[in-house]
């Protein structure tokens, strides 16, 4: 009996890393570039990335796609979170990813004692390059939920992300941060908030930014410490890192959407993503 147990533990693990190997190959990315007539034109380069499957359907006006937009940090490409986007795209999400910054763009200089540290020109961009991107989206694939979006953003794209949602918390659905410092968490409650903190020296967040517990509980805030580096929170980084987010952003999927998950995930500790104290996540092993 134990074996016939094991065996089917072992056959529904081989199944759901097929199903998500299967959907890794299943997810179009491609990349459009829209121009704001508004900032003279401005270039901004969008990547989406959708499972084919979903698109098809969407396409024949059988579903209506959710959509999630990635921002991404200083200086890193757009197209440098794929491991997130493959988790939003693999359960059946429309993932928008816009480029913020140029080549032509001046560098962005830290001014203490400014809000944002000096930083918030550089976010109402951000901002700004979001709404184009959801205007534009609406003619390129009409059958996506552009009026509720899940907002994720890595270091200044966690600040965008957050920006964005306190100011429009209406256009919100969830959120998922990685390491923003300088943008306080909205704790107004009206969505779920997942945030992965890093444990480096070198990018620590401003006082006052992340919640207490006490604020986190009551607003439905999850923030997980990990024992990662602020830049290992991208494609660039280690895979322990990125499988560790990835599985931590699924159960988190699993808990929010009304979706069905790819894979099952009744297995996970219970109340890992329930609103509290901080929680501790070691890495993962490879």
């Amino acid at each position: 009996m134990k074996r016939g147990i094991a065996v089917l533990v072992s056959v529904s693990a081989l199944c759901g890393v097929a199903y998500f190997t299967a959907s890794k190959w299943a997810i179009k990315h491609e990349t459009i570039t829209f121009y704001d007539a508004s900032r003279d034109n401005r270039p901004v380069p969008v990547d989406i990335a959708v499972r084919r499957d979903k698109e098809m359907q969407a396409n024949a006006g059988l579903i209506t796609l959710p959509v999630a937009v990635i921002n991404h940090g200083n200086t890193v490409k757009n197209t440098e979170y794929g491991f997130l986007a493959n988790i939003f795209a693999a359960r059946g999400y429309m993932v928008v990813s816009p480029q913020h910054d140029l080549p032509t763009d001046p560098p962005m200089v830290t001014k203490p004692g400014e809000l944002y540290v000096g930083r918030l020109p550089q976010i109402l961009r951000g901002v700004a390059n979001i709404h184009l991107a959801m205007q534009e989206m609406k003619k390129v694939q009409p059958y996506a939920d552009y009026e509720k979006v899940t907002m994720v953003g890595h270091s200044m794209g966690g600040d965008i992300t957050m920006y964005f949602a306190k100011q429009y918390p209406d256009e919100v659905k969830k959120v998922v941060t990685l390491d923003n410092l300088r943008v306080p968490f909205v704790t107004a409650g009206k969505f779920k908030i997942l945030s992965f903190r890093s444990t480096d020296p070198q990018f620590k967040a401003d006082a006052g930014v992340i919640p207490t517990d006490e604020e986190c509980e009551k607003a439905g805030i999850q923030v997980v410490k990990t024992e990662f580096q602020h830049n290992d929170m991208r494609d660039t980084g280690p895979d322990v890192a990125k499988n560790s987010i990835q599985s931590m952003l699924d159960k988190f999927l699993s808990a929010t959407d009304s979706e069905v998950a790819p894979v099952d995930t009744q297995s996970a500790p219970p109340n890992i993503l329930e609103p509290g104290p901080v929680a501790l996540m070691a890495p993962a092993k490879s």
